[in-house]
């Protein structure tokens, strides 16, 4: 990488969504732990401290050592990076009379200093403090206040600018302009950083990295696989050989509609038919841990047993992102977190694991897709569990659960996408920035339910029956709920608000064409408290 932003993360939990910020700037950034700052690499060209849980104050609270980059790199300390600066260079914090959270306004702001140019008076900002900074180091000045916090932003004039808001939040109006004056203005980032130098680098990266080496790809349909997949195509050819394994709890016709994609776009695949197996190992098992250790067994097991007939095959190639890495360690480097691609290989294995989406978020995944030309359908799709549909069944997994959840599904995702509104503003703004084709005409877009929204799928509540009257008779079946969220990273989701007239339809169809359905729910659950998947 020629540039690079470093974003040191203090345990914030908007620190993903400062890199996602600097990344749409189309310049690069890595996150790392507050305390693992690369002193030797020459393409670093500033560093942002992120917010934190922690007081300054606390015995336990992050610190690092502001010498190792300040003095000879830009640098801007968000919240707790703002008040560690200033604490840490003379300055003074102390416990807020009361907690500062949510909008604020900036009632002065000096839009003289390239951090503020552009800035509009009265500016709207997002706070979330119960520590404020009382006084700033000798050699720094002031350079936004808000009506409570006299200190919302600081300077020393050369090269350390820090604030007390997040600028990285929606509710931040500016907070992107803000950004673009430090990572552009300021730190002199050229841009270079797209879809169109990311596919470049990184195929002449994989052909220096792999060489003539057979590579094996596990593919499960969804984009990261796919767009990994089609990645290493154009890299190395014919030395790829992917493996597609139906656990037979896929969505509907998608191991045949699947497959025939990735033939379109000339991958090698192997498509392996082991639903018989996953059935006759989940048959009586319930819970939900014991489903997925089950089902991921059976798939090492499955995928080993055809990479094994591959001869020279030296490289296991996946398609981990960045968010993957980043959620399995925490800024101590322990594991929180265990994730399917992030975790090492089956001792068995014995091949080397290559990543070439590791530094990519997933919008970042999906523009690279376009740029290769790949197929809209299968970029756009929402992500979808590894265990499948077995995660969507509450209770026992037979085959015939599997074909109500699918069926029942089937019509809920293509009235998704079916179904068409019009967004405006800053609704439609931010579909454009995700990347979802569609042409502004008098303000406005027309896109469909399906891409307005981050995730969708269908729960077969099969431990419940409910009573239903269909016809002159009486029913006693089962109940599903629908699910659809939005979110930019999964970390955080709130429930879609779907049109009426939508579910209306939705919900009639599936009763009356699905046998063994004879209720409709909707989960207006948000994460937290509760999670994207049931189970």
């Amino acid at each position: 990488m020629e540039q690079k932003i470093i974003i040191l993360d203090f345990g914030s939990q908007t620190t993903q969504l400062i890199g996602r910020r600097v990344r749409e700037l189309d310049t690069f950034c890595e996150i790392l732990p507050y305390n693992k700052f690369p002193k030797d690499d020459p393409s670093v060209i500033g560093v942002i401290l992120s917010g934190s849980p922690y007081s300054v104050h606390d015995p336990e609270a992050f610190k690092v050592d502001l010498g190792d980059f300040m003095g000879r790199l830009p640098v801007l300390g968000i919240c707790y990076g703002a008040q560690f600066m200033s604490h840490t260079l003379g300055g003074k914090v102390e416990k807020a009379d009361s907690r500062e959270y949510g909008r604020a306004h900036l009632e002065t702001v000096d839009t003289a200093n390239p951090l503020f140019k552009g800035f509009e008076q009265n500016s709207q900002v997002w706070m979330s403090h119960g520590d404020t900074i009382t006084a700033i180091p000798d050699g720094f000045e002031c350079i936004a206040s808000t009506r409570d916090v006299k200190y919302a932003g600081y300077t020393n004039g050369k090269d350390v600018w820090a604030v007390q808001f997040h600028p990285e939040v929606f509710h931040s109006v500016q907070g992107s302009l803000l950004l673009k004056n430090f990572v552009v203005d300021i730190c002199g980032s050229k841009q270079a950083w797209s879809a169109a130098s990311f596919v470049d680098t990184t195929v002449a990266e994989l052909k220096e990295q792999v060489g003539d080496d057979r590579v094996i790809l596990g593919l499960s349909g969804g984009v990261d696989s796919s767009v990994a997949a089609v990645l290493l195509n154009r890299a190395i050819g014919k030395n790829l050989t992917c493996i597609f394994v139906d656990h037979g709890m896929l969505r509907k016709n998608e191991f045949r509609d699947v497959m025939h994609d990735y033939e379109c776009l000339g991958l090698n695949v192997i498509g392996v038919d082991a639903s018989e197996k996953f059935f006759a190992d989940l048959a009586g098992v319930t819970d939900p841990e014991q489903k997925r250790k089950i089902i991921g067994r059976d798939f090492v097991e499955v995928f080993n047993a055809e990479a094994k007939k591959i001869t020279g095959a030296k490289w296991l190639a996946q398609g981990t992102i960045y968010p993957d890495r980043i959620e399995s360690l925490n800024i101590t480097g322990k594991v929180i977190k265990s994730h399917h691609n992030v975790g090492g290989l089956p001792k068995e294995m014995h091949l080397q694991l290559c990543e070439p989406l590791k530094w990519l978020f997933k919008d970042e995944v999906r523009r690279v897709g376009r740029q290769l030309g790949m197929p809209e359908h299968l970029i756009t799709r929402h992500p979808f569990p590894g265990p499948g549909l077995a995660v969507r069944i509450l209770g026992d997994i037979t085959p015939e659960k599997v074909r109500i959840l699918q069926d029942a599904d089937d019509i809920y995702i293509r009235g998704l996408r079916d179904y068409k509104v019009r967004l405006s503003g800053e609704e439609a703004r931010k579909v454009l920035a995700a990347g979802v084709p569609a042409t502004m005409t008098d303000g406005e877009i027309e896109v469909s339910l399906y891409d307005q929204i981050w995730q969708a799928g269908t729960v077969l509540l099969s431990t419940v029956r409910s009573v239903g009257v269909m016809g002159d008779e009486r029913t006693y079946e089962h109940p599903v709920a629908l699910r659809a969220v939005t979110s930019t990273d999964a970390m955080t989701a709130d429930w879609a608000h779907l049109p009426y007239d939508f579910m209306a339809k939705v919900s009639n169809e599936i009763i009356n064409k699905v046998k063994g359905v004879n209720r409709v729910c909707y989960d207006i659950s948000s994460k937290p408290p509760s999670t994207i998947e049931w189970e």
